[in-house]
């Protein structure tokens, strides 16, 4: 039997171990899917601290609940900071930040480094699959070099994939068996593999023909509603000026059938995706000679906001006749949306 059979028969047949690199707000709800139906889970984690918590039981994102981590202990789940162990899984999802760098430029180290954590211990008739958001090209150029440096061939030996999370914290309208899971493969046998894998935990799987077009997929997805809040914040702005609630409007504009999506102006845009992600894109953009100027144009209106909201809330300090200097001021809420305890890049920080 050839190597992509017996893959694919391990995961149809849940005796396959699947090892899960990055146990933040992306693994660990992966982790609890695929433990729930019936797999054995290795999570993987340089954090000694997460992994000693959830080896006890207990959740450090809010909402997950301890019970959940507690059940998936009983049921077989182990975590780990020892990378040796990549060598019993079966499948490696990785599932690391992809943050920017001080000059907002991508900073693939966590990429980079937990794929060269891994590599030693790949062996034939694993699949590798990249969930972490990144430019188009990043599973070609920095995975697929990396995990045939020891002469394992991708597509024969071993399998690449990338599938973008779509992990949205804190909405109970969906979670992670119900969000349809888009997948790309470096080779026909790397999809079928990946498919194998994923189809098991989720209801709707979505092939694309290349990682590269599942790549762009997710920053598609990202950058539509980066630019659109952008939109709506300005909007924000003008509607403010011309003494109309802007909030009436969009409500308003949104019992149009067809043709309008509603977004609702704020302080700016927060988490790890949305104010992120869209500069992944305007970066390897330039490689192409190719100026993303719409996708500049909403971050330089969101990055903005925070500016804003202090300009008003100076405006009503003034006509109460207080300066904004000696005020007290109750900031309610930090994180960068409602019901998660995430707090990066959010705008109330930065107000």
């Amino acid at each position: 039997m050839d190597i992509r059979k017996q893959a694919v028969e391990k995961f149809q047949g849940k005796t396959a171990l699947i090892g899960i690199v990055g146990l933040g707000y992306v693994g660990l709800p992966l982790m609890l899917r695929y433990n729930a139906i019936g797999f054995n889970v290795l999570g993987i984690d340089i954090d000694k601290v997460k992994v000693e918590r959830l080896n006890a039981g207990q959740s450090y994102i809010e909402h997950i609940s301890s019970e959940r981590i507690s059940a998936a202990r009983q049921q077989g789940f182990e975590a780990t900071t020892d990378f040796s162990r990549v060598s019993q899984c079966d499948a490696l999802i990785l599932c690391v930040p992809t943050p920017l760098n001080k000059y907002r430029e991508p900073d693939m180290s966590f990429v980079i480094n937990t794929t060269d954590a891994i590599k030693p211990y790949l062996r034939a008739g694993q699949v590798v699959s990249l969930e972490s958001t990144t430019y188009p090209g990043t599973t070609e150029e920095e995975l697929l070099p990396r995990v045939q440096e020891n002469g394992l061939k991708v597509g024969e030996d071993i399998f690449l994939v990338y599938s973008p999370e779509r992990e949205d914290p804190g909405n109970a309208n969906f979670e992670t068996r119900t969000i349809p899971k888009v997948i790309g493969g470096h080779t026909p046998a790397c999809l079928d593999v990946g498919i194998a894998l994923y189809d098991q935990a989720i209801e709707k799987v979505v092939p694309v023909s290349s990682t590269k077009a599942a790549e762009m997929t997710k920053l598609l997805e990202n950058i539509h509603r980066a630019v659109n809040i952008g939109l709506v914040n300005e909007m924000k702005i003008v509607a403010d000026r011309m003494g109309i609630d802007i909030f009436e409007v969009v409500d308003a504009a949104a019992t149009k059938p067809f043709g309008f999506t509603a977004y609702y102006p704020g302080p700016g845009l927060g988490g790890h995706c949305i104010p992120i992600d869209p500069f992944y894109l305007t970066w390897k953009a330039r490689e192409y000679g190719v100026n993303t100027r719409f996708i500049e144009l909403s971050g330089e209106v969101n990055q903005a906001m925070p500016e804003y909201v202090l300009g008003k809330l100076m405006d009503g300090l003034n006509e109460a006749g207080r300066a904004l200097k000696g005020s007290r001021i109750l900031v309610l809420g930090i994180a960068y949306k409602k019901n998660v305890d995430d707090m990066r890049e959010s705008p109330s920080v930065e107000i």
